[in-house]
């Protein structure tokens, strides 16, 4: 086995690291909804995002049960952090630095590896994005970018507060945040020829929330319908909170007729909530969906102002009835 070697400037990189404020920090949704995505997307058992600590491997996301660090001569993030370029290993077991690594011939068993090295706005490598397998594999051109592309967010989330793409009241991310993921999603169900669908939630008579029951009444309640759109969908669709009542969730793999059977079942748990709760106010919304079309919609601002649009309509519909 061959540790890791030290990159010329691990000073500097460590200070970079523990500027983050990351390192031991709990669980975070914007790094797990990352992974998630990549294990979907990969089809990979594990997707982790790491940061490669002075003598230890630390598992910001992905990681199972209270496993969460590792020594760091071990790591083959500890490796990836040395270059810019993805560090590919096909199989473990056909190279020599790695045959007989604890982690190859013990848990997990890792015969693939595959790790994009994730930079801080001043260029030190910090952690990885990382795919492991327990069966050989390879990457190939297009599989290489789609790592490189979700690996560039996760770069952006480890600065997220320089960025702001965190709602503080409801943990969803804002209309940035969004923005940059469902771009990111939308490019690879481009890509793979895989539907999308969005949906933009506008709550009804949100205002009278607040005018009769006053506005941290009202903050509970977006917050109430954050966690019931992140618990309702599926844990690889992006939800996030654009300001005010307004909420949005990009669905993939997920056409049209689909994203109707959701909304369907979406309101009827809703309505069970609204009558278990007896808050004397209900929770309702009205909701434009709008299915990704690649010819129609280049920039996610125009699927965006669609499901707006769409929203709207049904919005004055309802109002008629």
């Amino acid at each position: 086995m061959l540790a890791p070697a030290m990159p010329p400037d691990e000073s500097v990189r460590l200070a970079t690291l523990r500027s983050l404020s990351i390192l031991d920090s709990a669980p975070e949704e914007r790094f797990d909804r990352l992974t998630r995505l990549a294990k979907r997307i990969f089809r990979v058992p594990i997707a982790l995002i790491t940061l490669v600590d002075a003598d230890r491997l630390w598992m910001k996301s992905g990681a199972e049960g209270e496993d969460s660090e590792a020594p760091r001569k071990t790591s083959f993030c500890g490796h990836a952090i040395l270059d810019d370029a993805i560090f590919l290993i096909p199989d473990t077991f056909e190279d020599p630095r790695f045959a007989d690594n604890p982690l190859v011939v013990g848990p997990p068993y890792i015969r693939f590896y595959a790790g994009y090295p994730l930079a801080t706005d001043n260029g030190m490598r910090v952690g990885t994005l990382c795919l492991m397998d327990q069966h050989p594999r390879l990457l190939n051109d297009e599989e290489r970018g789609l790592l490189g592309d979700l690996g560039r967010i996760a770069e952006q989330e480890l600065i997220a507060q320089q960025l702001a793409t965190l709602d503080e009241l409801t943990d969803l991310v804002n209309r940035r945040g969004f923005e940059a993921l469902a771009t990111y999603t939308l490019g690879v169900c481009r890509r793979m020829g895989k539907p999308a669908t969005l949906l933009f939630f506008d709550l009804n008579d949100f205002k009278e929330i607040n005018d009769l029951y006053g506005h941290a009444e009202g903050d509970r309640a977006l917050v109430e319908f954050a966690g019931f759109l992140r618990h309702g969908l599926r844990e690889s669709d992006a939800v996030g909170r654009l300001g005010g009542d307004e909420f949005v969730a990009l669905l993939n793999d997920a056409d049209q007729s689909r994203a109707l059977e959701i909304i369907a079942r979406l309101q009827h748990n809703l309505d069970e909530l609204n009558l278990r709760l007896n808050r004397g106010y209900d929770l309702r919304f009205s909701v434009g969906v709008t299915a990704f079309d690649a010819t129609r919609h280049e920039a996610f601002a125009a699927l965006m102002a669609e499901a707006d649009a769409a929203m709207y309509a049904h919005k004055q519909a309802l109002r008629k009835r």
